[in-house]
């Protein structure tokens, strides 16, 4: 055989070895494996949606339906929906799950909270849902109101852990003031708070985060072959789109940045090819804009002007900002994830937007202070603060979350 071919034979094999011992096994593969006592003969209730999948594409709902040994009695959807085909910020009613045939409640509406009455018929409640890393996705305040209404119940709380997409080891951000504590802001985290599931499950519970100091009987079901520093499309898992508009990792890596674009006047990219990766509006000047945020050398990015028309996409996007009009704006295009600082690069985008736009560029007050967790970001910026000055004004809270975090780290 000759040298080079079994130089490349060899590096292929290592390849299949690599991917192969890469491979996780989410919490629900293991539950339906080696946890199933947890569950065996109990009424089963389960806070989910449509990326709650096994290893072998089924969706957890449906194999504990057809399990003869589970008695799944009661299902409970997020934001989005149980099968995830709501628009974002769109109320979803109770109903029937279609698959099951069991009756659906939704905790994304009017009730947030599973009631007293809702959990008639459960022994257990268990948690599958993938999040995406960051305090202001609605997932993980679902997770943190069920576990509450479990722990008042004297019910079980499982958590079944899957991976943080953009790995667990980026820790960005204020921490959430008492004050702004809200549904996109339900704990007192950094932005990015670099944590599972499992793990935020963990630590909430142990910190006395749940209402009146009530403590979940809570058991987590740790994933196998997850490392800390892996990126999503590095598990082996295949991405799922946990929402409608977050179609792809890229949109999870900037995600914790370019969320804030929600609590403006611009565009962030829902109704377009890229939502959160493409953010504008028709008063700006993407051009000038781009060169503006290039010359500031920001780590792990560059940016490129970019038009886009918001409009309407059924189950994905219901009537996005400035819908059906031509917006001028920046394209973000990773050049080391690795590197990144997506908070960060939003509170440059957030100060030079106000440079190209000062009079057409608005704050929705209300709703960046929730996302920001602090009203010091909106004031700082109209008060021409760089950016660095106010990420060390939170740098003594970040250290001590990182601190706190430490104990509760299920993964290395």
């Amino acid at each position: 055989m000759p040298v080079q071919r079994f130089i490349a034979l060899t590096a292929l094999l290592i390849g299949i070895i690599m991917t192969t011992s890469a491979q996780v096994k989410v919490g629900a593969d293991r539950l339906l494996t080696e946890e199933r006592s947890l569950i065996e003969g109990k009424r089963i209730g389960l806070v989910t949606n449509h990326s709650a999948l096994l290893s072998d594409g089924r969706h957890l709902a449906d194999a504990l339906h057809k399990d003869p040994a589970m008695r799944l009695t009661t299902l409970f959807g997020p934001e989005h929906g149980i099968r995830g085909d709501a628009p974002d910020g769109r109320t979803v009613q109770d109903g029937t799950d279609p698959a099951t045939g069991l009756p659906a409640f939704s905790l994304y509406g009017k009730i947030n909270k599973p009631t007293t009455e809702m959990l008639r018929d459960v022994d257990v409640l268990v948690f599958d849902i993938q999040d995406v890393g960051a305090r202001f996705y609605t997932f993980i305040s679902t997770m943190f109101l069920a576990m509450e209404a479990a722990a008042e119940s004297s019910i079980p709380f499982i958590v079944l852990d899957r991976p943080n997409p953009i790995r667990g080891v980026m820790v960005e951000g204020p921490i959430r003031v008492d004050s702004m504590k809200s549904f996109v802001g339900w704990g007192p985290m950094p932005v990015s708070h670099g944590l599972t599931v499992g793990e935020l499950a963990t630590m909430a519970n142990e910190l006395g985060w749940l209402a009146n100091g009530v403590r979940a009987n809570l058991t987590v079901v740790r994933m196998s072959g997850w490392k800390r520093a892996m990126w999503y499309d590095e598990t082996g898992l295949r991405w799922i789109k946990p929402s409608p508009n977050m179609p792809f990792v890229s949109t999870a890596t900037v995600y914790p940045g370019t969320c804030l674009f929600e609590g403006t006047t611009l565009s962030e990219g829902r109704g377009s090819e890229r939502p959160f990766e493409w953010i504008g509006a028709p008063y700006m000047d993407g051009s000038k804009w781009a060169e503006l945020l290039n010359a500031r050398g920001l780590p792990g990015v560059k940016f490129r002007a970019v038009t886009f028309t918001p409009r309407e996409i059924p189950n994905v996007t219901s009537r996005p900002k400035h819908q059906g009009k031509v917006c001028s704006g920046v394209a973000i295009e990773i050049v080391d994830r690795n590197e990144l600082q997506p908070f960060a690069m939003a509170l440059h985008m957030l100060a030079t937007a106000k440079m190209v736009a000062p009079d057409s560029m608005k704050w929705r007050a209300s709703s960046i202070d929730r996302l920001s967790g602090t009203d010091e970001l909106r004031r700082g910026i109209d008060a021409g603060k760089q950016p660095d000055e106010l990420l060390r004004s939170w740098e003594a809270g970040r250290v001590n979350f990182v601190e706190q975090r430490a104990r509760y780290l299920l993964y290395n």
